[in-house]
C-alpha cells in the first residue's frame, strides 16, 4: 500500500507509475474521488458526535419545553449518528479497497514494456560448446532419468500433472543445494528460518499475493488458510503489527520452504520434466530495513544471488524486469536468468524484488527511531530455487558418457565429484 499522503501531494507520480505498468491512471482519479468522500464522511460523523455529546450535557440542565425539544433533538441525533457511522465505514472501505488494488510505485528508470522488454544488464560466464566436446546434449529429464535423479510418471501417478519425484542423487541434490545456500546466508549475516507454508488471509493478502497472482495460489476454504507460493509470504508477516526498534536494522533472515503455485494460465507451458511445476522447494532471502536503506540492500541481494549461481559454474544473464512485467509489490526487480543448453536460451532461475515500504505498510510493520514511528522497506531475493538450480546443473555439468560432473563449491555437500548413472531398478 502506498502512502495516502501522495495521493493529495503528488498524484502525477502515480499516474506515470499506473502508466508505466500498463495499468489505468483513471484509478488515480478514483482514489482521490474516495479520499475526499472519506474525509468528508469522517468530518459529517465528528461533527454530529460533537453536537451529540453537546446536546447531552443541556439536557441535564434544561426544564419544561426546553428539555422536550432537546431530548427530541437527541433521538433524531442518534439516528443521524448512526447513518453517518455506516456512511463512514462506508466510504472507509471503498477507499480501503482501491487502495489495495493500486500497485507499488515503480521508480522512474525502471525499463519500460511488458514481459518481453527487460533489460539485460550483465551476461557473467560462457556457455559450453558441446558440439566442439562432441557431446550430443541432453535435455535435464533425460540426464535425471538416466541417473535415478527424477521420476515425473511416478509424480503424476501420485499427484497429477507438473508433479515429480527427487529420488536417489536427485534428492541428495536438493539436500546439498539446501545446505550449500543456507551456509553461505550464514555467512553473509542472515537468520536461518524455517517458516510455516500455510498462512492466513491477512499474511497473504498483505504481501500482495491476493491481487494480480491470486489465479495461482491454492487456497483451503475449510481452515481459511493459503499454501504460499514462495516463503516470502511468512517471512513478510513474521514481524506484522510490529514495531522495531531502528537500531535493529536491517534484518536479514533467509527461509526454507515447499512453494505452491496453481501456475494458472500456463498450461501447454513448459511442460517436459521439472521446470514449471505445480510443488517446489526453495531458499529465499528477505530483509526488512529503514526506507533509504533499500536501494543498497537491494544490490547487496542480487550480488547474492549472482554469488551463488557462479559458485555453481552456471552461465547467466541478470536482467533488469521492465515496468509492466513487475508484480504488485515491487518498485523494481532483477532476474537472473541461467543458460539451459538444451533450449540453446537463459530462462529465469532467481529473482530479487525491492517492494520499499508497499507491504510493510498492509502488514504494519514499522520502526521507531528519535521517537518517530514509520514504515519500515522490505525486500525478497530467491537464492536457489530447487528444481530450476537442478535443472542447470544436470545441463550444464553434463558429459559425454551421461555423467554429471559436480561443481567444487558443492562437493563438500554432496559428496561426490561425478553423478554417475547407478545400477537400474525397478
Amino acid at each position: 500500500m502506498i502512502d495516502p499522503k501522495l495521493l493529495r501531494t503528488n498524484p502525477d507520480a502515480i499516474r506515470r507509475s499506473q502508466t508505466a505498468r500498463g495499468e489505468s491512471a483513471e484509478l488515480v482519479d478514483e482514489l482521490i474521488a474516495a479520499d475526499e468522500a472519506r474525509r468528508s464522511s469522517i468530518a459529517a460523523f465528528e461533527s454530529l458526535r460533537a453536537e451529540q455529546k453537546s446536546i447531552g450535557k443541556d439536557v441535564a440542565k434544561a426544564t419544561g419545553d426546553a428539555k422536550t425539544e432537546l431530548l427530541a433533538r437527541t433521538k433524531q441525533l442518534a439516528g443521524d449518528v448512526k447513518a453517518a457511522q455506516a456512511a463512514c465505514d462506508a466510504a472507509e472501505t471503498k477507499f480501503d479497497e482501491l487502495m489495495k488494488s493500486l500497485p507499488n510505485l515503480v521508480f522512474d528508470d525502471v525499463p519500460l514494456g511488458g514481459e518481453d522488454d527487460f533489460k539485460v544488464l550483465e551476461t557473467v560466464g560462457a556457455p559450453r560448446d558441446f558440439a566442439a566436446e562432441g557431446i550430443a546434449v541432453k535435455d535435464h529429464l533425460e540426464l535425471g532419468e538416466a541417473l535415478g535423479a527424477i521420476d515425473m510418471e511416478r509424480g503424476a501417478k501420485v499427484s497429477g500433472a507438473r508433479f515429480y519425484f527427487l529420488t536417489g542423487v536427485g534428492a541428495r541434490l536438493e539436500f546439498a543445494l539446501t545446505n550449500l545456500a543456507v551456509n553461505k546466508a550464514i555467512e553473509w549475516g542472515f537468520t536461518p528460518i524455517l517458516p510455516p507454508a500455510l498462512v492466513k488471509p491477512s499474511a497473504m493478502d498483505g504481501t500482495g499475493f491476493l491481487g494480480q497472482a491470486a489465479q495461482d495460489v491454492y487456497y483451503l476454504p475449510a481452515d481459511d488458510l493459503y499454501l504460499v507460493g514462495t516463503s516470502e509470504v511468512a517471512l513478510a508477516a513474521y514481524h506484522s503489527g510490529e514495531i522495531m526498534d531502528a537500531a535493529t536494522l536491517p534484518r536479514h533472515y533467509v527461509g526454507y520452504s515447499p512453494c505452491f503455485r496453481r501456475e494458472a494460465g500456463s498450461y501447454g507451458k513448459d511442460t517436459r520434466g521439472i521446470f514449471r511445476v505445480h510443488w517446489f522447494d526453495k531458499v529465499e532471502m528477505f530483509v526488512y530495513c529503514a526506507p533509504e536503506q533499500a536501494h543498497a540492500e537491494h544490490q547487496k541481494l542480487l550480488g547474492f544471488e549472482k554469488d551463488f549461481i557462479s559458485a555453481l559454474e552456471i552461465p547467466f544473464q541478470v536482467l533488469e524486469v521492465a515496468a509492466g512485467d513487475l508484480g504488485l509489490s515491487a518498485a523494481r526487480k532483477y532476474d537472473c536468468y541461467g543458460w539451459v543448453p538444451s533450449q540453446g536460451k537463459y530462462r529465469e532461475i532467481t529473482s530479487t524484488s525491492n517492494c520499499t515500504e508497499f507491504q510493510a505498510r498492509r502488514l504494519g510493520v514499522r520502526m521507531r527511531e528519535s521517537g518517530e514511528v514509520r514504515s519500515v522497506a522490505t525486500l525478497n531475493g530467491t537464492l536457489c530455487a530447487m528444481t530450476r538450480m537442478i535443472i542447470c546443473l544436470l545441463e550444464n555439468h553434463q558429459q559425454a558418457d551421461g555423467s554429471v560432473r559436480v561443481p567444487a563449491a558443492l562437493r563438500p555437500y554432496l559428496g561426490m565429484d561425478v553423478i554417475v548413472n547407478p545400477t537400474p531398478s525397478s
